[in-house]
């Protein structure tokens, strides 16, 4: 694969500080690809430069012509799709149908969003007596995830631009190819010198550089909860802002009334995608006990059509942290219905779609993220209790509700602690709030709330 040995720092690409490199590995064969190099501090210090100079420029263009470069970044993406696909199916292992849909499809309705609400936006208000200005809070250090890689850095470059603000982008380092074309994309759509800014490099490193860095105004950051509190108080140190899209553990709740088969044939595709490797994946599948067995015979047959279906998890360390996973579902008492922690080939890192039933609340696969192809069952006596076991956890990101009444279905998703449920299968949107209650995270992104986080107020009287 090609990659740049250099960092793309003020409209360039630039050698890198140090001579460290980071190995870039097809988790489908275990072979190394590519390599990108390791960035330091140095490299943080110098990217952040250029984006403070960048500022007051960008901040002080027009809404409609940020909205022109966010169109043209947006077309680039589609003109590259194939190209991407095929980068991301390289270094995340995703197959390449899955990556052609969802890794380079679903950036493009995002970009496209953000072009029209940089041009739609109301950045400023009257009330009453005072005129009230939404401003950028200034230069953002974004540092994003490995599994979706590039939906993660459009969500928020994209507004982020939108806002005025400038960037500095810390990609993974599993997923940082895809990175680099993002970067080439931005400079191909004619977004000024120092406005977007990249540096490849390891999160406690060049992450670590990124978030305490007194040139950065706003860290927004997408990964495990464990690394995000890192984050806020590191960030807190220089009392900067955050925003944080953390882990999940995310209850698909179907109740009495739902149509069972469909809510369980959607469930498990829906932790089946990505190889499970989503943080808002509906990981817990909550039935009544009075349909519990028919659900857990459901889901069995549903996830042994994915078998051949589904890629690899992305590198070694997460493959033994599922299969460790799945072992110790077993060892607490669960049921394996489908799959199992044996590797289903020799090489890669492949695990079999799982299915446990008999899961109770308390399980450590029950509470715990596992990022991995795992739907636990679990049931519950009534509703009272369904909605108990779904806020039951530390996570609120994600969910679903299934009803043969919508009206049903909405009131039990009301009292849900999560930041977003999908009622009876509702279809992803772009323009709706992405983000968590609870230890899920801070703040939101997508749509006009993703906008916001990027922007701080200032009001005038008169």
């Amino acid at each position: 694969m090609k990659a740049h040995d250099g960092m793309y720092i003020d409209g360039a690409w630039r050698p890198a500080a140090g001579r460290d490199t980071i190995p870039v590995v097809n988790p489908a064969d275990e072979q190394i690809i590519a390599h990108v190099p390791a960035g330091t501090a140095e490299d943080v210090d110098a990217a952040v430069r250029a984006a403070r100079a960048a500022l007051p420029a960008w901040a002080a263009t027009a809404p409609a012509e940020r909205a022109e470069r966010i169109a043209a970044l947006r077309d680039v993406l589609v003109a590259r799709k194939d190209e991407i696909a095929a980068t991301v199916t390289a270094e995340l292992g995703a197959p390449l149908p899955f990556s052609q849909a969802v890794h380079a499809g679903v950036p493009v309705l995002v970009a496209g969003s953000y072009a029209e609400l940089a041009a739609s936006y109301a950045f400023e208000e009257k009330v009453g007596n005072s005129t009230v200005y939404a401003e950028p809070v200034g230069v953002v250090g974004a540092i994003t995830p490995w599994n979706y890689p590039l939906h993660q850095i459009v969500a928020k470059v994209a507004p982020a631009l939108a806002a005025g603000c400038t960037v500095v982008l810390k990609p993974a380092e599993d997923t940082p190819l895809t990175a680099q074309l993002f970067a080439e994309a931005v400079h191909e759509a004619g977004v000024p010198a120092g406005v977007f800014n990249l540096v490849t490099g390891l999160g406690p490193v060049a992450g670590q550089a990124l978030a305490e860095h007194d040139g950065v105004d706003l860290v927004s950051f997408t990964g495990s909860t464990a690394v995000g509190k890192q984050i806020g108080a590191t960030a807190g140190a220089s009392v900067k802002r955050v925003a944080l899209e953390l882990g999940g553990k995310s209850a698909n709740v179907i109740l009495p009334s739902a149509d069972l088969a469909r809510a369980v044939a959607v469930g498990v595709a829906n932790v089946m995608g990505n190889s499970g490797q989503t943080c808002s994946a509906w990981t817990r599948m909550l039935v009544h006990t009075s349909r519990y067995d028919e659900a857990v015979a459901l889901a069995a047959e549903a996830a042994a059509k994915y078998g051949d279906r589904i890629g690899p998890l992305v590198n070694a360390k997460q493959h033994a942290r599922v299969r460790g996973y799945i072992e110790k579902g077993v060892a607490e008492g669960a049921r394996l219905v489908a799959g199992g922690p044996e590797a289903p080939r020799e090489q890669g890192y492949f695990v079999s779609p799982t299915v446990f039933a008999d899961v109770t609340p308390e399980m450590t696969i029950a509470q715990e993220e596992i990022f991995g192809p795992v739907v636990s069952l679990i049931r519950y006596e009534d509703e009272d209790d369904a909605l108990r076991i779904a806020n039951g956890t530390v996570y609120g990101l994600a969910g679903a509700v299934w009803a043969g009444d919508e009206a049903e279905a909405v009131a039990f998703a009301r009292r849900m602690d999560t930041g977003q449920v999908d009622i009876n299968g509702g279809r992803f949107n772009p323009l709706a709030p992405f983000g968590g209650y609870k230890q899920s995270g801070v703040g939101r992104e997508l749509g006009s709330h993703g906008l916001a986080e990027y922007l701080q107020t200032k009001s005038l009287q008169f």
